[in-house]
């Protein structure tokens, strides 16, 4: 038994190797942990147990069969982040580039079985040359089974992809299925086709980084939620992250202990300018308004009208929608939908209550956004809000105006309560633009059109430039003084924490893609 142990001994420790210490080397040189690092980073000391670690390929093809490494390029397992059980797959660059054939293939599939069986997150670092070129169709049949599970296992459980090297080709539709992204500065990148191919089509010069790389796709695509300046700060906030988040569909996100006192906000009474075209960060309300510190901003940098993220109120977790009045005044625009929209969805299917903070003045006109598809684009945004059975609270803190009004989360497509504050605007459209339609003709044949121009806005102002017309009409619950949010939004989210909510029986919706 001494022996058999002995050899058992060696072909672990020649796992932990992975490609050898060379290669580990390089990695390193490269500023890149390898894969076991991360694990060792991501999960609680002691905790991880390896599954597959001395699976193998199988190919002969093309001299592979003299190219035979332990656990075949990809690191898998179980452990507990902060105690709470998630699943794990680490690609590990430093065996064929991390490259994915059918034995690493079906060592994923296996870890996501598992997290789908047992109610749990899967995590997914990737690190990847892409498909193993010489297992040929074998590699691309493992991509297909890896991204059916991702397809089953959305909305059920939390899936999560980091991307800390490079993602290419097919390999890329994996993450896209999952419901957050992460990808590490100067160092991954993530594209259908490389630079060379783009070259060789296109003419177009294109560095890798400037293709697919964090910056691009934390600002301009929208690909990535999150753009972290290293793989260790990219581990700290996938943790963070699942503090917000519930185990699984059926599940509650975990609440930290809270003990009540003095929830009066009085530096909530001084944001909103006397000027109604000054900007304003909303997030400073957030700020006010949420428990010290909690808030976790998803897609920060892309779409900065519109404001997502996660935060605490009296400890519970909650989803924040909120326009932002400081970029573009807060206006909806094709990015800022489907932005809020993938959010409103994720916190829908893991139980994540609603806080919408609304200051919108319209959807953006143009013949970009019109001939891009603001209209399907804003319909996402409205479908996501309609379909959402989660509690759903909205606070109008100045404009609230047109179909835009509607989209954010109002009493008529299922809000369960809506406040107002005072300084809340709630119509049509602007007071000056309306009174030029509703007072053309009047405004023309005045003695002084400027004049009459003003005294006509200030008429329409007074009629519907306030939350009180709404008010009476029972769209709004209660107009407010912004110093109570806090202690309204606590006693509101508290009311409605049973609420029950079903949608007609059906296969799916037919969301507006």
């Amino acid at each position: 038994m001494k022996e058999k142990i002995v050899r058992l001994e060696g072909m672990k420790a020649e796992a932990l190797l992975g490609g050898g210490q060379k290669r580990i080397d390089s990695q390193h040189k490269k500023g890149k942990l390898t894969a076991r690092e991360r694990i060792a980073l991501l999960i609680d000391e002691g905790s991880f147990e390896e599954i597959g670690q001395l699976v193998t390929h199988r190919s002969t093809n093309l001299g592979l069969e003299n190219q035979v490494f332990y656990g075949d390029g990809v690191v898998t397992g179980y452990g507990t982040v902060n105690g709470r059980l998630v699943y794990v797959f680490a690609q590990d660059f430093t065996v064929f580039g991390g490259s994915l054939a059918e034995a690493h293939a079906t060592k994923i599939c296996r870890i996501m079985d598992l997290a789908m069986q047992n109610g749990a997150p899967v995590i997914g670092l990737n690190d990847s040359g892409g498909a193993r070129i010489q297992e040929g169709v074998v590699s691309l049949g493992g991509y297909a089974d890896i991204f059916y599970r991702n397809t089953m296992a959305s909305g059920v459980i939390p899936q999560i992809s980091a991307i800390m090297g490079p993602c290419a080709g097919g390999a890329v539709y994996s993450p896209a299925i999952t419901d957050f992204i992460f990808m590490v500065e100067n160092n991954s990148y993530m594209f259908v086709t490389g630079p060379n191919v783009v070259k060789t089509v296109t003419h177009e010069e294109v560095s890798s980084e400037d293709l697919g790389g964090a910056s691009a796709h934390s600002v301009k695509s929208g690909v990535t939620h999150f753009s972290s300046a290293n793989g260790v700060a990219c581990i700290q906030e996938i943790k963070q992250l699942l503090s917000y988040v519930p185990q699984n569909c059926e599940e509650e996100a975990p609440r930290l202990p809270y003990t009540s006192g003095n929830e009066k906000r009085p530096q909530l009474n001084n944001i909103i300018p006397e000027n109604p075209n000054q900007p304003y960060d909303i997030r400073e309300v957030i700020d006010e308004v949420i428990d010290g510190g909690s808030f976790f901003e998803v897609h920060k940098n892309f779409a900065e009208n519109i404001v997502v993220g996660f935060a605490r109120l009296a400890g519970r977790s909650i989803g924040i929608v909120a326009n932002q009045p400081a970029y573009l005044a807060g206006v909806l625009d094709i990015k800022s939908s489907q932005k809020a929209a993938r959010f409103v969805r994720f916190c829908d299917c893991f139980n994540i209550p609603l806080l919408v903070f609304e200051d919108v003045p319209g959807f953006l006109p143009g013949t970009d956004q019109e001939w891009n598809g603001i209209i399907t684009n804003g319909a996402k945004l409205l479908y996501a809000f309609c379909e959402a059975t989660v509690p759903r609270i909205t606070v109008i803190t100045r404009k609230a105006y047109g179909g835009a009004y509607d989209v954010m989360n109002s009493k008529h497509i299922g809000a369960d309560m809506n406040f107002a504050w005072p300084s809340a605007e709630i119509a049509v459209m602007g007071a000056k633009g309306a009174a030029e339609i509703i007072f053309k003709k009047d405004i023309e044949e005045a003695a002084d059109p400027a004049a009459m121009l003003l005294e006509k806005e200030r008429e329409y102002a007074e009629l519907f430039a306030n939350p009180y017309s709404a008010a009476e009409r029972g769209y709004v619950d209660e107009v407010i003084h912004p110093e109570v949010t806090r202690e309204k939004l606590i006693k509101a989210f508290k009311m409605l924490e049973n609420k029950v909510a079903k949608l007609p029986r059906k296969k799916h919706g037919n969301i507006p893609l």
